[in-house]
């Protein structure tokens, strides 16, 4: 028997986030950084939250960080994840210093645990964002 893999809801692409997009599309992510202080910025804009330049470039991340807070999700908002709950999504401090929210799929989960990128083809193509795991 062959596993149905679901229909997840679709981010929407646009100019500010594309690059972060196509990133993951092949198992990799990116971050903008600030020319103008230096700081990783997250969630993709056209100016640095920080600083408020506009001049940000993208880079290749790490992949790697650290569980800040979790949360198991046991009644999904998209009827795609019925049946994967519970669902664990976490804060994830990056090592490159940005935040963002992402699915840690394997193991159990506590904060402060270090976690990194599930960076592969095959995660990027069925995970419409970054996904991680345990480190």
């Amino acid at each position: 028997m062959t596993e149905t893999i679901p229909h997840y809801p679709q981010p929407v692409t646009d100019a500010d986030n594309r690059p972060f997009l196509d990133g993951w599309r092949r198992g990799q992510l990116y971050l903008q950084h600030c020319r103008g202080c230096g700081k990783a910025v997250f969630y993709p804009r056209s100016l640095c939250p920080h600083c408020w330049s506009t001049d940000l470039e993208w880079r290749q991340a790490s992949g790697r960080g650290t569980v800040v807070s979790y949360s198991r999700i046991y009644r999904p908002n998209h009827p795609a994840f019925n049946d994967e709950v519970p669902i664990v999504l976490a804060e994830i401090r990056l090592a490159e210093g940005a935040a963002l929210l992402a699915r840690i799929l394997r193991g159990d989960v506590e904060s402060g645990m270090e976690v990194m990128l599930m960076a592969s083809a095959e995660a990027a193509e069925r995970f419409p964002l970054p996904v991680f795991q345990p480190a």
